[in-house]
């Protein structure tokens, strides 16, 4: 009983360490105006993105090496930091319009950024042994809620920053991105 619980309590720290990578890109991405109901979608969508991804990393992980975690991780980082750049060039346009659209492909892409570090965790897991469906689980819960709260206080703040918000989001997704490319 006592390993299970020291399991449940290392995995729910892994859980939140990853999930603050998604509060940290929403609280970028709460600059650009959204809705109450778009939050939601986001924020689930971020949730399920972090149960496949690791899911798909702990079984990867138990059949090959981790040299394909570290492509995902390329891949995500450089994904954030396409879209911080956009962001940060599109908030000096005269035009008002968000630069950026978080509806159909937008939430998806933005949701396999942010969740790509958890694939390659999920890797290192599957080698190790962990009980998958636990760990799926709390990586969804902690980055749903996470990203729920980084995206409210993102759209909190674009009231402090007002026209340079959208500058400030991307320059945040931008720097997640680098830190993403070297922390490899």
């Amino acid at each position: 009983m006592s390993q299970a619980l020291n399991e449940l309590f290392t995995l729910s720290l892994i859980a939140i360490a990853v999930g603050m990578d998604a509060f940290s890109v929403g609280l970028g991405m709460g600059m650009v105006p959204m809705r109450l109901k778009q939050i939601f979608q986001i924020g689930l969508t971020v949730g399920a993105f972090h149960i496949w991804m690791p899911l798909l990393g702990i079984i990867l992980g138990k059949l090959l090496s981790e040299t394909l975690g570290i492509v995902a991780t390329y891949i995500g980082g450089t994904l954030l930091i396409f879209i911080g750049i956009h962001m940060f060039v599109s908030s000096f346009k005269d035009d008002d319009t968000p630069s950026l659209k978080l509806s159909g492909i937008g939430i998806f892409l933005f949701a396999f950024s942010v969740s790509i570090d958890s694939f390659s965790l999920g890797l290192s897991l599957g080698i190790f042994g962990t009980r998958m469906i636990t760990a799926v689980l709390l990586f969804g819960l902690f980055a749903t809620i996470l990203t729920w709260f980084g995206l409210f206080f993102g759209k909190k703040m674009k009231g402090i920053f007002g026209q340079y918000s959208e500058a400030f989001g991307g320059s945040i997704l931008l720097f997640f991105g680098i830190k993403l490319i070297l922390s490899f």
